[in-house]
């Protein structure tokens, strides 16, 4: 699968649950490529933000779509990576605020 292919399918999943990808297509296309290098590295799309173990058991909360997704655009309008965001975050009706690592610090292997 390449990167188009990829923006197609999950745009079309996507959208249909209310998430829209940003309207910021080279940073998206950016993370859809960085997904696909992981899923070739791990064996599955590790988030591209964050720094994933290699275990997918231990990075099953931030597979993406990440489990923290769902929260994030509820209270920011975007996801963490600003991948995922409302229609309100494109329309510019919401602030582009920073979003908050939502993962506890003992997930992150520190």
């Amino acid at each position: 699968m390449d990167v188009q292919q990829l923006y197609q399918n999950l745009k079309r999943i996507q959208e249909a649950k209310g998430y829209y990808f940003s309207n910021e297509r080279e940073h998206v296309l950016e993370l859809l490529d960085a997904l696909l290098v992981n899923k070739a590295r791990y064996g599955y799309m590790a988030c591209p933000c964050r720094l994933a173990a290699g275990d997918k058991a231990a990075d099953r909360d931030i597979i993406c779509p990440c489990v923290y997704r769902e929260p994030d655009v509820a209270e920011f309008g975007s996801c963490y990576c600003n991948l995922y965001v409302s229609q309100d975050w494109n329309e510019g009706k919401t602030p582009h605020a920073y979003v908050p690592e939502r993962r506890p610090p003992e997930k992150m292997g520190f």
